[in-house]
């Protein structure tokens, strides 16, 4: 029997190619991704580092802000996805983009400038953990950003929660599908302990909600521990 971990990174690898599809393609992604980039703001020569970085969609915006004197660098622990990234990679022949295998919540990296999670809290069991992990590792005044899809809460949109709540399930991995408590529940406890975590990590807080109101996306600068 594989265990939960196994399990993730089977249903993600083997729809590596479809998620990268909906990642990049998506109406109105480019524009959500594109407002990520903005939101962590960069400086030119950056070394930016994207935990949970899937396929590199986000890619082409990093690298933009932080120009040719930056780096780019995706973590992720899944390798189907990151089999596409390192293609990705090689096809645009981007010799400062990179990516490496290994777990958000304890990043194989000891140093970064900026650090990016999009699409991330949700899969973790202990989100504002993780957001204490990533500002200890960008350090007083580094950036962190972190972009996540929840319910709505705006009334005008409110009755396609419902859904939102079917593709949740859908694209769960079959381990979560049954497990106590409802998988669009528990999503949205984790975003709420993340950003939470990072109002309370970082100051000059920049937030914003896209898509109807189903993505959420903050970023800001850690504050020195003085």
């Amino acid at each position: 029997m594989t265990d939960g971990v196994t399990t993730t990174q089977e249903f993600y690898t083997r729809y590596a190619a479809l998620y990268d599809d909906i990642a990049r393609r998506t109406p109105g992604v480019r524009g959500l991704r594109r407002a990520v980039a903005d939101t962590l703001d960069p400086d030119p020569g950056d070394v930016v580092v994207e935990m949970g970085c899937g396929t590199g969609a986000n890619f082409p915006y990093l690298r933009e802000r932080v120009g040719p004197a930056g780096t780019v660098v995706g973590v992720d622990f899944t390798p189907g996805v990151l089999a596409v990234a390192r293609r990705r990679i090689e096809t645009e022949g981007w010799e400062n983009v990179h990516v490496v295998r290994g777990d958000a919540t304890r990043p194989p990296l000891d140093d970064a400038d900026t650090v990016l999670a999009t699409f991330v809290s949700g899969m973790l069991a202990d989100p504002a953990a993780a957001v204490r992990t990533w500002a200890e590792l960008v350090g007083p005044d580094g950036r962190l950003a972190l972009a996540d899809l929840a319910r709505t809460t705006r009334t005008p949109f409110a009755p396609l929660n419902l859904v939102f709540r079917g593709l949740v399930r859908a694209s769960s991995p079959p381990g979560t599908r049954t497990m106590s408590g409802s998988p669009t529940d528990i999503l949205d406890s984790r975003l709420v302990a993340a950003h939470r975590e990072l109002e309370n990590q970082c100051e000059d807080v920049r937030r914003e909600t896209r898509a109807l109101g189903f993505a959420r996306v903050a970023g800001g600068r850690v504050r020195s521990r003085r």
